[in-house]
């Protein structure tokens, strides 16, 4: 696996590639890789001849200097993680060949950017398709792969691959869960002993108002019960707990077709999101 740092470089190995005839697959992450990660490269390395690994902590996708300045760094694990999997490249961008001097240019997504963690996190999701188109554009890839877990994310970047007409098809994965549930993310390095204890019971919660709204029961009545739930249980915000149709993300009243129940919520000091399916039953 080469690590490359210079975006000419990175073209130099694509331009190969291309001239074989083979395809590029890509998998954008910020580091601190867990098995939800590793799942996307085993992904891309079944659907691509050449896959790429981008590390970029993304200054522009964080609402507070605290949660960037928290945000592990961790390359050389990361490496050592990736190894078994023979990733072609790991492109850990200098920063100014993401943004050099004089950068003006922000990729805004609109409709499926403005609830949910849009609403709750200003100017976030500009920071996230911008740094994905760059990476899109600079990998050249075919494909790229996003985890589910990040559901409006996933969301907003197939809405400006398609807006901007960019060539690589973005491809959603299912989340990748700890034995007890709880969804994998870099974040949770972050639980104290008794706060990660307590964490899997978001997916439990999550996935018993996914039924219940799933048979029809009323929408107000099961959320207003989860966040109580929730609460009790130790998570002191809810940032939101809505069911929005899938894929849009349109707010839904009622469980009346395909949908999502999507939640952020804080617990110990660390935002935790998850979302599962709520398709009705009958």
């Amino acid at each position: 696996m080469k690590i490359v740092r210079q975006k000419s470089d990175l073209r130099d190995l694509t331009h190969t590639w291309r001239r074989a005839g083979e395809t590029i697959g890509v998998v954008p992450t910020m580091g601190a890789l867990h098995a939800g990660h590793l799942s996307l490269v085993e992904a891309a390395k079944s659907r691509t001849d050449r896959v790429i690994v981008t590390l970029f902590v993304n200054p522009r996708q964080f609402n507070n200097p605290e949660d960037l300045a928290k945000y592990p760094r961790t390359e050389d694990s990361d490496a050592e993680k990736l190894a078994p999997f023979d990733v072609d490249v790991l492109y850990v961008p200098d920063p100014d060949q993401i943004y050099p001097d004089g950068f003006a240019t922000t990729i805004s997504v609109a409709g499926v950017t403005e609830g949910l963690c849009g609403a709750t996190r200003p100017g976030h999701f500009d920071g996230v398709a911008t740094v994905v188109t760059k990476l899109l554009l600079q990998t050249d890839a075919d494909l790229a792969f996003f985890g589910e877990k990040d559901f409006q994310q996933l969301q907003v970047v197939r809405r400006l691959a398609a807006d901007l007409d960019l060539k690589t098809r973005i491809v959603g994965c299912p989340t990748v869960r700890e034995e007890d549930g709880l969804a994998m993310s870099s974040r949770n390095l972050r639980l104290g002993p008794d706060a990660r204890d307590s964490a899997p019971v978001l997916h439990d919660i999550l996935q018993s108002a996914a039924e219940a709204l799933s048979r029809g029961a009323p929408t107000t009545d099961v959320l207003d019960d989860a966040r109580s739930r929730l609460v009790a249980a130790g998570f002191t915000d809810v940032d939101y707990l809505d069911l929005c149709s899938d894929p849009d993300l349109t707010p839904m009243s009622a469980a009346t077709g395909p949908g999502r129940l999507l939640l952020a919520a804080w617990l110990d000091g660390v935002r935790l999101i998850d979302n599962v399916a709520v398709q009705p039953t009958g």
